[in-house]
């Protein structure tokens, strides 16, 4: 990282840490997590970390990992797909990843949660699977379907806005 780029975060205390020092840091925070149950893997924390708030303020039971087609299902049996995305100065999408067998209607809803860069919980909201078909668009290439969380997903028919709800699981877990 070049020195006019580190300098506009301010002093962090990392910059004299070797590249192998700061990634087992990251290595330990990961494996600190998953002991705490904020995320059930060891991949990019934002995916596990969404479906950790996500069930806890909807009481949602979580399926098991390898389950194919949705995260989690409520005391009613619908079934939520839960993806997280976290936008950053360098990378500023807000392009979930790939929405696989939505054709199949695998999921009742699908849970969608933007984070900032240091993982507060910026917007979240519950959208109903036939609002998801309408405003995906199907990419061959990657076999699935792209979904962006733009703001106008929140002005949908049927999408509820669960940010509080969020934000209060991810405080009191502080």
């Amino acid at each position: 990282m070049s020195r006019s780029r580190r300098s506009a975060r301010g002093p962090s205390g990392l910059e004299n840490r070797t590249t192998l020092d700061l990634l087992g840091g990251y290595v330990n925070i990961l494996e600190e997590l998953w002991e705490r149950g904020a995320i059930r893997s060891t991949n990019n924390p934002a995916a596990d970390y969404a479906e950790y708030l996500a069930s806890r303020a909807l009481s949602l039971q979580l399926a098991p990992k390898s389950t194919r087609g949705y995260d989690a299902t409520d005391s009613r049996g619908k079934r939520y797909e839960i993806k997280g995305r976290r936008p950053t100065r360098h990378n500023p999408s807000r392009q979930l990843s790939v929405i696989r067998g939505l054709d199949k209607k695998q999921f009742d809803y699908l849970i969608g949660v933007l984070f900032a860069e240091q993982f507060t919980v910026e917007r979240a909201c519950v959208i109903p699977s036939g609002v998801v078909r309408d405003l995906a668009v199907y990419r061959p290439y990657v076999n699935g379907w792209i979904l962006h969380l733009r703001d106008t997903v929140w002005q949908q028919t049927g999408v509820e806005d669960i940010t509080r709800r969020l934000k209060s699981v991810a405080e009191s877990n502080s």
